[in-house]
């Protein structure tokens, strides 16, 4: 055993499935913490066995051959820091049983097990892992089919005084987990995503982080009202959040923030296996992002959890200056550049976004009846074009392919779509989607989509001052609802409008934000 630390821990387990743990362990002021795997409150998915000597206690689990079969252990930690865990085995096998090491589901540590020589030599394994202070889960998930090695015993303990949190940590991709967390000694981003108070700041050196596990912000992690936890790159540099190790899994997101009251900004997350910034918590602000390459739609709002109750779906949160491309999927039909689908409170809002070249649309409000309305959201001063061709030209059939898409199943939802611009995405412009609400479509702008700019067939939206235009040919637009003089809809030629949208699209971000664009070098105001 190690010495005594600090910090008292107390530590329960749970065995699940024959699967090895290295835990996150917080500061301890008694002795480590023993937990023999044989007897409560640990629990053997398998076998207590005793037949292999030279194990402590009464015997030591064998646990099942099952690929994903988990050990979770509920760590309750007096304060916040790092802690050494030690995992005593036996694999007499000549290969190595690995495993997946999650703390509050969020990834920790890595586990190989490799072989002893016999399943009666016995062997440790130990990792350091980040703890929050109060109650910490702590799952072992081996990764292959064989399972994990027989598991004799696990000793907590940090053995050091933890890591200090405060209220400005720095990150970087050379970070080691027990830095302070200065400029000088950076940290890694989970430990910094563990450490940072509420209110706080964890800035991001520039560089590529990578992981092949999500980097969870849960949602007992909030920020306060009027004092935001911020993430943020360090000025000047750009953090690139790289999954490519992930597999397409709706499981395998990027960065998933779960808490409420955090401003995310100026980082690039790409190559995830599903989405590449999942938004559950509500009040957030996500600010100069970019999106790209993820096997899902690039940002996604969305409840946390299916057991989430409608009046915790998330809300009131802003996207700003972000931009998403290049997201596709396997089907074709999914990976949009931004979502706030199924499932999303009121008060959501995307501000000067760019969605481009994305597989499926550039924007999707979708609905469906199992779960009924969604919140209204609100997209103004924005641009989405080429959707439904990847940037290498890339293309799918299965891709619904709109730039604006802003309903499903005959839901009425009463969203606001304004001084956004719609360009050349492969299928329509603006499209109500099968949602028969009240929608307010007002200065919008859409020009030469595949099929029509306008696409509403039913409903009783309100139309003002839209412009229409095509360089060719087209299917005429189509507006059902409250759609006035002030509108220049496209039925066969081009009204007087469209000569200053007629040249080639550009667009930037200005130094304060704001979305730029372009026609022939002639900034537009839709």
């Amino acid at each position: 055993m190690r010495p005594t630390s600090p910090l008292s821990l107390l530590a329960c387990a749970t065995l699940a499935a024959g699967a090895v743990v290295a835990l996150p362990g917080a500061a301890a002021t008694a002795a480590p913490t023993r937990l023999e795997a044989e007897r409560a409150p640990a629990v053997c998915d398998g076998t207590i066995d005793a037949d292999h000597t030279g194990h402590t206690g009464t015997g030591f689990c064998n646990g099942r051959n099952a690929l994903g079969a988990a050990v979770t252990f509920t760590v309750d930690a007096p304060q916040a820091g790092s802690a050494a865990v030690t995992v005593r085995f036996a694999n007499g096998t000549t290969t190595a049983r690995p495993a997946d090491v999650t703390v509050n589901g969020a990834a920790a540590a890595s586990a190989s097990f490799g072989p002893t020589g016999t399943w009666a030599t016995w062997t440790t394994a130990t990792f350091t892992v980040p703890l929050r202070q109060g109650g910490n889960t702590v799952r072992l998930s081996p990764t292959t089919a064989a399972g994990l090695a027989n598991i004799d015993h696990l000793d907590a303990d940090t053995g050091t005084t933890p890591p200090p949190s405060g209220p400005v940590l720095y990150a970087a991709p050379d970070g080691t987990e027990g830095a302070s967390g200065t400029l000088s000694d950076p940290t890694t981003l989970t430990s910094a995503l563990a450490r940072v108070t509420p209110g706080g700041t964890v800035y991001l050196r520039g560089g590529t982080y990578r992981s092949a596990r999500t980097v969870t912000i849960p949602a007992d992690a909030d920020g306060r009202p009027g004092d935001r936890t911020e993430l943020f790159a360090h000025p000047g540099e750009t953090p690139v959040l790289n999954f490519a190790a992930m597999a397409e899994d709706p499981a395998n997101r990027g960065l998933a923030l779960h808490a409420s009251y955090w401003h995310v900004r100026g980082l690039v997350v790409e190559h995830a296996g599903d989405n590449g910034i999942f938004v559950g918590g509500s009040d957030n602000v996500i600010e100069r992002t970019v999106t790209r390459f993820n096997r899902d739609t690039g940002l996604q709002l969305s409840r946390s959890a299916s057991t989430t109750p409608r009046e915790q779906w998330p809300a009131r949160n802003l996207v700003l200056t972000a931009r998403s491309h290049d997201n596709a999927d396997s089907d074709g039909e999914d990976a949009d550049g931004f979502a706030a689908k199924l499932t999303v409170g009121p008060g959501n809002v995307f501000r000067h976004a760019v969605a481009h070249n994305n597989i499926d649309d550039g924007w999707d409000l979708y609905t469906k009846t199992d779960t009924g309305p969604i919140g209204a959201v609100t997209v103004e001063d924005s641009l989405a074009l080429h959707n439904g061709t990847l940037s290498d030209g890339t293309q799918n059939a299965s891709g619904d392919r709109n730039g604006y898409k802003l309903g499903g199943e005959d839901i009425a939802v009463d969203h606001v779509v304004r001084r956004s611009i719609a360009y050349r995405n492969g299928k329509h412009g603006f499209t109500y989607n099968r949602n028969p609400g009240t929608m307010t479509v007002s200065d919008n702008v859409s020009v030469d989509n595949a099929q029509r700019n306008f696409s509403f067939d039913a409903g009783t939206s309100v139309f003002r001052n839209n412009t229409s235009c095509r360089t060719g040919g087209g299917t005429n637009d189509k507006t059902v609802g409250d759609a006035d003089g002030s509108n220049q809809f496209w039925t066969g030629a081009n009204g007087p409008r469209c000569s200053a949208y007629g040249g080639t699209l550009a667009w930037s971000f200005a130094a304060d934000g704001r979305l730029v664009v372009t026609f022939g070098g002639t900034a537009a105001t839709p």
